[in-house]
């Protein structure tokens, strides 16, 4: 299943840089096939698994927030194999008959 998530903490500076840093070192350590966007994560894995990372990257956030404000958006389709991160953003390439700017 594809996951994405973002995070925003509330109650400190306006800048969230440091605290979203923290966060994509435990989704890059996670060992979870990830790709970081500029308004959010997307994880792939099994439930469990990932959703149990989104909890620690919650926490984390928590951690030197007084609040965070977690969004998920969950994509759950058990007949199609892993790999579905860039399984979609191709798919779309073939039909433009060309790369997506990244």
């Amino acid at each position: 299943m594809l996951v994405e998530f973002s995070i925003v903490p509330i109650g400190r500076a306006e800048s969230m840089g440091d605290e979203l840093a923290r966060v994509l070192r435990l989704v890059d350590e996670s060992g979870l096939p990830y790709r970081a966007g500029p308004m959010g994560t997307v994880v792939e894995g099994r439930w469990d698994e990932v959703m149990a990372l989104v909890r620690r990257c919650h926490e984390e956030v928590l951690a030197t927030s007084p609040r965070a404000i977690t969004t998920i958006k969950i994509d759950d389709r058990p007949s199609k194999p892993m790999d579905r991160i860039e399984e979609k953003i191709r798919s779309v390439e073939r039909r433009l008959g060309r790369e997506l700017r990244k």
